[in-house]
């Protein structure tokens, strides 16, 4: 029984490796409609150097990495879900008004350098290295 249970093991540990961290690299015009929006409205003076997708199980991400280092994921659907700007501000029309409200007033001349946002909470991290964490009604 033990053996049977370990080769069980082992089966689903190699099924699962095999179908999970599915990187594939594509073209930006691969990406969904609204991640391409995105890019071309706050990040249309920045290079891309390349774009993939991720393919977990059930469901679908992309990524868009740039040449400055900088990087943003995005759900199946193209809303954003991460955006790392490594070396500048992340575009303040993307971040939501209650969070630039708090920003300014409590940690003024400090810039947003990467907002994370998921179905639960956004988390901010500004360029003094501090990190913030807001749920969905700003708090």
């Amino acid at each position: 029984m033990k053996h049977f249970l370990l080769l069980l093991t082992v089966l689903m540990m190699t099924v699962s490796t095999t179908w999970a961290d599915n990187d594939k690299p594509i073209q930006v015009e691969q990406l969904p409609a609204e991640a391409r929006q995105l890019i071309t409205k706050y990040f249309a003076n920045t290079k891309i150097s390349f774009a993939k997708v991720e393919k977990d199980f059930f469901k679908k991400n992309y990524e868009v990495i740039f040449t400055d280092g900088s990087k943003i994921e995005f759900d199946s659907k193209g809303n954003w879900k991460d955006i790392d700007c490594k070396f500048t501000e992340v575009p303040l029309e993307i971040v939501p008004q209650q969070i630039k409200d708090y920003i300014s007033k409590n940690y003024k001349e400090m810039k947003i350098m990467e907002i994370d946002r998921d179905r639960n909470d956004y988390e901010i991290k500004i360029n003094n290295g501090l990190e913030l964490k807001f749920d969905l009604k700003f708090n």
